[in-house]
């Protein structure tokens, strides 16, 4: 918001200069963008009557001006603003004067014609962004006289970037009492007197939305002067707030807006069909504003209304068909109290933000629309004239806001604040405020002014205290606190840690609703949630998930149908099991990937994921915690999983977790056209785990035998690896699997396995008859156990 040094200083005029007073604004929480200074350098302008006006004789778009600059003698200026007419008052420049733009004017001939001098812009002057032409003074402007002293220069225009909270300051009495309680300058607020009727004519208003508009203040002025304009003082303050001036009507309103804080607005009574009808909108009625614009209602929109329909936007704009011109003669002042909830959002829902908009958003006061009404009344009779009727307040009592009584504990401002402040100084600022104060024991009873609507908590109070009394006033002190070694565990592996290593094998973690489709639940898990949403978002986030996949199967399908080639996701969140009565919540790690194995690249060929590439990224994850050569594997059906690719994790017989291939049956209705492998862990199943033990390193060199069996294809490689380390434990210490062939010589269903037996003793140095006898009774235990036949 852009305020007049000039303007705030006629309400309150402390002992500090414009940085000064600009500082003191910013460090009480209304942060000063910037400051324009207008009117510096521009001393030496006068006052100008343009005589005559006559076309260059070698320029279509120049004219050739005779001047009176209220000297005797008669001024030639070559003027190229179109806007220029005989008997226009304008501000001049003579030669030898310097612009505030640095142009220094001399005397000079414009295709061949002499020109002493220039008439100039707003722009030229420094006293405006744009302009039309050259600038455009009142009629009644004294020729010869400074400029500067007729427009009252120089001045500073501050421009506040106010928090929305502070809807009280969008003017210049709210800015004025804060600066009187920052400063503790006494207020000069002006006496707006009651303007006595002169006609008894009133319009009628029914309050038919009083939820949304409670109180509703109006009046009737008729026949005011056609021919009056708005005074140069009413203009200038306008102009400098970043206000265009129109119609003095207009002008007014627009005047008390900045002023007083209180938006209003001004039909041409004589468009104005009917009694007035704040309610809310019939979906899809329409209604032009007053800038043009066409709109379609929503029926959450307050309208004004009269017989003829819709007239304005509550607190927004008002319409087309209603307003002022300049045949306007009669008009009804309008100066309503509209609800932050009805306005909130209402403009921008119509792309608009308009004056009215930005004060009703951030709030009110709601007890000063009469005063609103008899201020544009008396501003607009001593512009215009006219005869006013009496000002007509309408008030549905029950839904205007009301302030309550807040304590005030002295303990509590200590405590928050870090600064024990004297209960006189407390006292002084609350009043200052313009708050009402009770002593009560330990602190006080505070009743906040309706205008300070930003007030409602004992914390709001004791801002406002620390506000008044100076942040910079409050001194620095260090915080000292202990600072405990957190306790570190060795029996769980941190999720962070378990992220890490998944994002360091190239997945992407996510994160996925709770609540999903109960359908997709059932599918994936083969169970029905009993832990139904009461007020789901909608029927496909309706119950609580049982498993992560759903929701990490949904987020597949959004990167593949963004041409996303290689997916793999995981996450960590909880499931949840039971009934509402006795639920259960367990965190899990799931992850899920599909594509090719590898990124894009000329080292390798492409090869689509499979079972045992996620395999390996399970079997990393569990490496954090154990040995995952501990974990069984072993085949499992699962409702989400296509059964021969499927197998459930046990660790010390506990189950921890399944891995395997989406079931195809799945695919199409999650739209996934590729394979797709998932996992899914208990967490603390998974990451359990204890302390480290050590273990001494054998100083003898190691044996390898080989030897290949035919066994069941049926049979798993981790019975025959725990077989065979079983029949020699002090010996055996690793048992690898380096071959499996299917084919030519071997038989159908069954598999030649090649077995590598690592024997190792640490206290002696093993003969080839130890490893022979190892060996030996590796086969005997396998032909056994399996009717392995020794593959030579």
């Amino acid at each position: 918001m852009k305020i007049a040094e000039s303007w705030l200083r006629e309400w309150v005029d402390p002992d500090l200069g414009t940085e000064a007073l600009a500082e003191r604004l910013t460090m009480a929480g209304h942060e000063v963008d910037g400051i324009d200074y207008e009117g510096q350098g521009i001393d030496s302008i006068v006052i100008a009557e343009v005589i005559e006006v006559a076309r260059h004789p070698d320029a279509d778009r120049l004219s050739v001006c005779q001047v009176n600059d209220g000297s005797r003698k008669t001024l030639q200026i070559v003027c190229g603003a179109p806007n220029v007419f005989s008997g226009m008052k304008t501000p001049l420049a003579k030669p030898g004067i310097t612009l505030p733009d640095g142009v220094k004017l001399r005397k000079a001939k414009i295709r061949g014609v002499a020109s002493n001098g220039m008439l100039c812009s707003a722009i030229e002057l420094g006293l405006g962004d744009e302009s039309d032409g050259i600038m455009e003074l009142p009629a009644d402007a004294p020729v010869g006289e400074s400029l500067v002293d007729y427009l009252s220069l120089p001045d500073a225009v501050i421009d506040l970037d106010l928090t929305p909270n502070r809807g009280d300051c969008f003017s210049v009495v709210g800015i004025a009492r804060d600066v009187a309680a920052l400063t503790a300058t006494e207020m000069k607020e002006p006496v707006f007197e009651t303007v006595a009727a002169t006609i008894d004519d009133t319009h009628p208003v029914q309050l038919l939305a009083p939820e949304g508009c409670p109180r509703f203040a109006g009046r009737v002025i008729r026949n005011i002067n056609l021919s009056a304009g708005s005074p140069v003082w009413m203009t200038e303050k306008l102009r400098r707030a970043g206000l265009r001036p129109i119609h003095p009507v207009v002008d007014v309103t627009n005047y008390v807006m900045l002023e007083l804080g209180q938006p209003l607005h001004a039909y041409d009574l004589g468009l104005v069909k009917g009694p007035i009808r704040p309610r809310m909108a019939e979906k899809g009625e329409q209604l032009t504003l007053l800038d043009g614009k066409e709109v379609k209602l929503t029926a959450d929109t307050l309208v004004i209304s009269d017989d003829s329909g819709a007239i304005g936007i509550g607190g927004i704009m008002g319409g087309f068909g209603t307003a002022v011109t300049e045949e306007t003669r009669d008009v009804f002042l309008e100066a309503a109290f509209f609800t932050q909830e009805i306005v909130g959002g209402r403009a921008r829902s119509y792309g608009m933000h308009t004056d009215a908009s930005l004060r009703f958003e951030r709030g009110v006061d709601p007890e000063g629309q009469a005063r609103a009404i008899e201020r544009a009344t008396q501003l607009l009779l001593a512009i215009s004239g006219g005869d006013p009727g009496p000002t007509v307040v309408e008030t549905a009592e029950d839904f205007v806001p009301r302030r309550d009584v807040i304590r005030v504990r002295k303990s509590h401002v200590t405590r928050l604040l870090g600064v024990e402040i004297e209960d006189e100084k407390i006292v002084d600022i609350l009043e200052r405020l313009g708050l009402s104060v009770a002593p009560k024991k330990g602190g006080w009873d505070v009743v906040a002014p309706s205008h300070r609507f930003d007030i409602s908590l004992e914390v709001d109070l004791i801002e406002e205290i620390a506000r008044i009394y100076g942040y910079d006033e409050i001194p620095e002190t260090t915080a000292i606190s202990e600072t405990p070694l957190e306790v570190v565990t060795e029996s769980l592996i941190g999720t962070e840690l378990a992220c890490a290593t998944l994002v360091a094998r190239d997945y992407q973690e996510v994160v996925t609703y709770s609540f999903i489709d109960p359908d997709a639940n059932r599918r994936l898990t083969g169970v029905d949630s009993e832990l139904v949403l009461g007020n789901p978002i909608s029927s496909e986030m309706s119950v609580m998930r049982a498993s992560l996949w759903p929701g990490m199967l949904l987020a597949a399908s959004a990167n593949a149908s963004r041409q996303q080639d290689r997916i793999r996701l995981f996450e960590v969140g909880k499931s949840f099991h039971g009934s509402l009565d006795n639920h259960e919540e367990v965190v899990r790690i799931a992850g899920l990937c599909m594509g090719p194995s590898l990124p894009e690249q000329w080292g390798s060929k492409t090869q689509s994921v499979d079972f045992f590439d996620i395999k390996s990224d399970v079997a990393a994850l569990l490496d954090l915690a154990m040995d995952s050569s501990t974990i069984d594997y072993s085949p499992v059906e699962h409702p989400a999983l296509q059964p021969g690719q499927a197998a459930r994790l046990t660790r010390d017989g506990q189950e921890i977790g399944v891995i395997g291939k989406l079931h195809p049956r799945h695919q199409k209705p999650f739209d996934l056209k590729r394979e797709v492998f998932m996992f899914e862990l208990d967490a603390a199943g998974a990451l359990a785990s204890q302390a480290p033990k050590a273990k001494s390193i054998s100083k003898f060199p190691s044996i390898r035998r080989d030897i290949a069996v035919i066994v069941d294809d049926k049979i798993s490689a981790v019975d025959l690896i725990s077989t065979v380390a079983s029949t020699a434990p002090d010996l055996i210490s690793d048992v690898r699997i380096f071959d499996i062939y299917r084919g030519p010589g071997i038989e159908a269903g069954l598999k030649s396995v090649a077995l590598g037996l690592i024997l190792q003793e640490t206290c002696r140095t093993l003969t080839d008859d130890d490893a022979d006898a190892a060996m030996t009774a590796a086969v005997k235990k396998l032909e056994d156990k399996f009717a392995a036949q020794l593959r030579e």
